[in-house]
């Protein structure tokens, strides 16, 4: 079997006609992980027992004739920001090395109910904090792609596995493009539902009016069909919505035209490199499967960069002051108070970027700057989530880069944070808002690196944006 190219429909189909069991091809899942994770560092855990009692289940309902679920024997990566009960769950820090977590995600104990079978834990920058992987206690991730460069952060290990093959799909989180630009970088699709779709109940929190759990696919149809398992309402999660959750499949027919799509002036009057070549591409592809393009403004996007960083920092130093030695796995050797551990369990645990971002968080919640900094970044967030309201009141989608720039070399903006941070500044607006938004694969630049064009959606309209990526993917030849 071609482990490294099936798709969902592909396993399923499978196993249905008996070409291999699950056990089989979970079996074969793991030996190629293994063996391929040597060269991009995707993987953190590896799930053996797991995965294999998982696929022994699917293979029994089969032979009862009985559905194993949509998901139904399909190798899955799952970012290690989700706890997985009796599976160690690190968030890519040495805070957590050792913790191994009482209980599933919702969105993991979903995926499984579904017969989605869970291969291991991928890489990811520490609690999720980073543009480019190169912040895990446990090494950087390499893209697939070109071992020299990055995948993308911090969701770069599920991105790198289904790029690599070693996982047909994945799952991410979003807090500011954690899972489109790792896409984009990786030349998969990648997606963030609304903010509320799907259950955070067991993601790890970093800022959690900001975080989303999201797929990862090489297809729009496997990112659909994930996010269709894993959305919906949560009573373990009060944020998670009551809206009901459309046939996504249903909606992928292919016929886009009439559509009026918005291209914001914000997003491209600086796009000068072969990304900004390859989305007008895109653009003219969509023009001729009858899409409407409309130039449109988004004002309020030269400040989210600021906005972002104030209310994700601020969020992140309350969130993270859990992590002090009393409660969980990592503790300092070298204390002689209480202070002094506190002191020194936060001081040897946790990596660079995340005592920069406590920091800048603690500073922007303190007395004498709360109201000039954090509540002013608020009212800005407000501003932001206007324009796309003004937006789609007249237009149905908004297409947009995802990135100015391919992916990077390893270390090159690592002792750069403010450059590495200006390479969220097309997603960020999305996260701030709350809507639906995705990266999809729209071509490579001459060098061979993928680029991925943005799509931008109304609150819980994820149907919509995927008929549209569904779309421009057929038309582009792809999958």
């Amino acid at each position: 079997m071609d482990i490294d190219s099936l798709t969902i429909d592909q396993v399923r189909d499978g196993l249905r006609a008996r070409k291999f069991s699950s056990v089989e091809l979970t079996t074969e899942a793991l030996r190629f992980a293994a063996a391929e994770n040597s060269k991009t560092n995707a993987y953190i855990t590896f799930s053996e027992d797991r995965a294999l009692g998982a696929a022994r289940r699917v293979d029994e309902k089969l032979a009862r004739g009985e559905d194993p679920g949509s998901l139904g024997g399909v190798p899955v990566a799952v970012k290690d920001v989700m706890v997985t009960k009796g599976v160690r769950t690190t968030c890519g820090s040495k805070l957590l090395a050792h913790y191994i977590p009482p209980y599933d995600a919702t969105a993991v104990e979903r995926l499984e109910n579904a017969g989605g079978i869970i291969l291991g834990k991928t890489n990811c920058d520490e609690f999720a904090m980073g543009s480019s992987n190169e912040n895990s206690a446990y090494g950087p991730v390499r893209n697939p792609h070109a071992l020299d460069r990055v995948p993308g952060g911090s969701s770069g290990g599920s991105a790198a596995a289904v790029a690599q093959g070693t996982a047909v799909v994945a799952l991410g989180s979003d807090t500011g493009g954690s899972v489109r630009q790792p896409a984009s970088f990786c030349g998969v699709v990648g997606v963030t539902p609304t903010y509320g779709r799907v259950s955070r109940y067991g993601l790890t929190a970093f800022a959690s009016s900001l975080d989303h759990i999201g797929p990862l696919a090489r297809s729009v149809r496997d990112a659909a069909r994930l996010l269709g398992v894993v959305a919906g309402r949560d009573p373990l999660d009060s944020t998670s919505a009551e809206a009901p959750v459309p046939d996504y499949l249903a909606h992928l027919t292919g016929d886009v035209k009439g559509l009026k799509l918005g291209l914001p002036r914000e997003y491209l009057k600086d796009l000068t490199s072969e990304t900004g070549a390859l989305i007008a591409k895109a653009v003219d592809k969509l023009k001729k499967l009858g899409c409407e393009v409309h130039d449109i403004s988004l004002p309020a996007t030269d400040y989210a960069i600021a906005s972002y960083y104030i209310i994700a920092t601020a969020e992140a130093s309350s969130n993270l002051a859990r992590y002090d030695g009393v409660r969980y796995t990592f503790r300092s050797r070298s204390s002689d108070s209480l202070s002094d551990m506190y002191r020194n369990t936060r001081g040897e645990g946790f990596g660079a970027e995340c005592k920069r971002r406590i920091m800048l968080g603690t500073y922007v919640l303190s007395s004498g700057y709360y109201d000039a900094y954090y509540l002013k970044a608020q009212k800005v967030r407000s501003l932001i989530a206007r324009d796309f309201a003004n937006a789609f009141a007249q237009v149905d989608a908004i297409v947009a880069p995802v990135s100015p720039y391919p992916a990077f070399k390893i270390g090159e903006k690592v002792d750069d944070p403010m450059s590495m941070y200006l390479s969220d500044i097309y997603t960020i607006t999305g996260d701030l808002a709350g809507i639906p938004c995705m990266s999809v694969p729209c071509g490579k630049t001459a060098g061979g690196l993928p680029v991925g064009m943005q799509i931008l959606a109304r609150h819980f309209d994820e149907q919509r944006m995927f008929r549209l990526a569904d779309a421009f993917e057929r038309a582009s030849g792809a999958n």
